[in-house]
């Protein structure tokens, strides 16, 4: 093992790959602060040119942008409460009133040194147990996703301090909103009501953008305070970064999600996204205090951000252990491959382990060119928060309105911002969470594709899925998460009052 690593170092620390590697984790941090454009259609378009490119290089840049995204997307997330990525949705939550409370430092920090931290993780397990996982992926099918994205949807009455019936309300208008488009079997339109553009249904980032950055705008301006708690922020880098308290409270959310992070990134329908709010969800439920999530808990920035890196570096064991894509990402990396006459799979270790363990190897340089780039920046960053609100709040319309209409070049996507702005408004006068509503539409396409892939494979007869173990283990977690509440409940009503006892008697 220790010659395969020295080997790969030896090929990622050469001076062309080093730089490409830097290029590609600069470009995936400012692909990550854009909103819109992510980081399938950046690699998309930077495939070509990998054409003349040496293979390791070229992957070694790609990779970069992908797992680089993941940092870029906390930054406009915690500063101004846009999500640059989808995985950085959960991240405005509690970033954001970090942010109002004068440590956009210490959350932009501990998301850096988080992500550094999972990604090392991340990296040592891929070295260590990249083989038995990819078999393990391998032996879940139809049922064992279907019962996977049960247990996800579960966990929405976790996501909110609120109400758990208005949970449950948004987790039920998510999945609605994500049946709207092309029927996945039959091909036939569902609640498209004849606009066009609604044939791929609703796109998630001009969601995120309209319910968490439009709807802020709306709310600075009713306030009329403008910034005022913002300008009191401070911007020396040694004042703005976690103190040890803020990484005591860090320690077992970044751990917990850099583990379980990886896990979920190697399933194909988890990926960074699922990862984030199921680390949320978990830090939420195994907290003494949960009542501070949503008014900036520290742990509701390290374990999202460190769980979402980490399922970027998981996604890459199927694709180097097996060929098998776990998202779409993956899937232009096979491309790459493709284009250099190279097949990712069993035999890439044996017939071209410089490949291999160059591209493992420089995921842990990317990490820490990452960390190096990112952090002397934080105090840059913080001095965002000083602008006054007049000037703020048409800043953020505009990012919002550019990143939306940039995903298809078309107006759809700022109409789909206004209107999710307006609803994301009116959902905090009511005192209605949006974070069950994003994990809902997007757990809702995945669980209906493998329910009918489960019906079709047993021909209706949904007592089989209780033959399949990994399926019942899901589910079995899934009725625990749903049941836990109200057995939390009962036992603080009956065994939480005070007992009175009478000394004279």
């Amino acid at each position: 093992m220790l010659d395969n690593i020295l080997l790969g170092f030896s090929a990622s620390l050469a001076p062309l790959n080093l730089l490409y590697c830097l290029i590609g984790v600069t470009l995936g941090t400012v692909v990550g602060v854009l909103p819109g454009l992510g980081p399938v259609s950046s690699i998309a378009l930077l495939l070509p040119v990998t054409y003349k490119m040496d293979l390791l290089s070229a992957v070694i840049m790609l990779s970069g942008i992908y797992y680089g995204v993941q940092y870029g997307g906390t930054i406009t997330s915690v500063l101004m409460k846009i999500p640059g990525e989808a995985s950085s949705v959960v991240t405005c939550i509690d970033g954001y009133e970090m942010a109002k409370k004068g440590k956009a430092g210490a959350a932009l920090g501990i998301a850096a040194f988080g992500s550094f931290i999972a990604g090392t993780l991340g990296i040592i397990i891929l070295m260590f147990l990249a083989p038995p996982l990819a078999k393990l992926a391998l032996m879940m099918g139809p049922p064992e996703y279907m019962a996977l994205m049960i247990a996800g949807l579960s966990l929405v009455i976790y996501l909110s301090s609120k109400s758990m019936i208005k949970s449950l309300m948004m987790g039920i208008l998510g999945l609605l909103l994500g049946t709207i488009g092309m029927d996945p079997i039959s091909g036939q339109i569902r609640f498209g009501m004849g606009i066009k553009n609604l044939m791929d249904g609703v796109d998630l980032a001009p969601m995120a953008m309209g319910l968490f950055g439009l709807a802020e705008v709306f709310s600075l301006i009713e306030s009329k305070e403008g910034s005022s708690e913002f300008l009191k922020a401070k911007t020396k880098l040694r004042e703005i970064l976690p103190n040890r308290k803020d990484w005591r409270d860090s320690f077992f959310p970044i751990t917990r999600g850099s583990i379980f992070g990886f896990l979920m990134g190697i399933l194909p329908g988890g990926g960074a996204v699922m990862a984030s709010f199921v680390s949320y969800a978990m830090e939420r439920r195994l907290s003494k205090h949960p009542d501070k999530f949503g008014t900036g808990a520290i742990e509701g920035v390290a374990g999202p951000e460190s769980s979402n890196n980490s399922a970027a570096i998981g996604a890459f064991v199927p694709l180097l252990t097996l060929g098998i894509p776990a998202n779409v990402v993956m899937a232009l990396l096979i491309g790459a491959f493709m284009i250099h006459g190279v097949n990712p799979g069993p035999l890439l270790l044996r017939d071209n382990p410089v490949l291999f363990w160059g591209i493992i190897t420089s995921m842990y340089i990317g990490n820490l060119l990452l960390l190096i780039q990112n952090v002397p920046l934080i105090g840059l960053f913080v001095k965002i928060l000083k602008v006054p609100s007049k000037i703020m709040a048409p800043l953020i319309t505009v990012i919002c309105f550019i990143g939306a209409y940039s995903i298809n070049n078309n107006i759809s996507g700022i109409l789909v911002v206004i209107i999710f702005g307006t609803m994301g408004y009116l959902m905090r006068k009511f005192r209605y969470d949006p974070a069950p509503l994003i994990l809902a539409f997007v757990l809702g396409p995945l669980l209906e594709d493998a329910f009918r892939q489960t019906m079709m494979l047993f021909r209706g007869d949904v007592s089989k899925i209780f033959e399949r173990s990994i399926a019942m283990v899901f589910l079995g977690v899934a009725f625990f998460l749903f049941i836990s509440p109200f057995i939390t409940k009962f036992f603080k009503r009956n065994y939480s009052k005070p007992t009175f006892i009478d000394d004279k008697r």
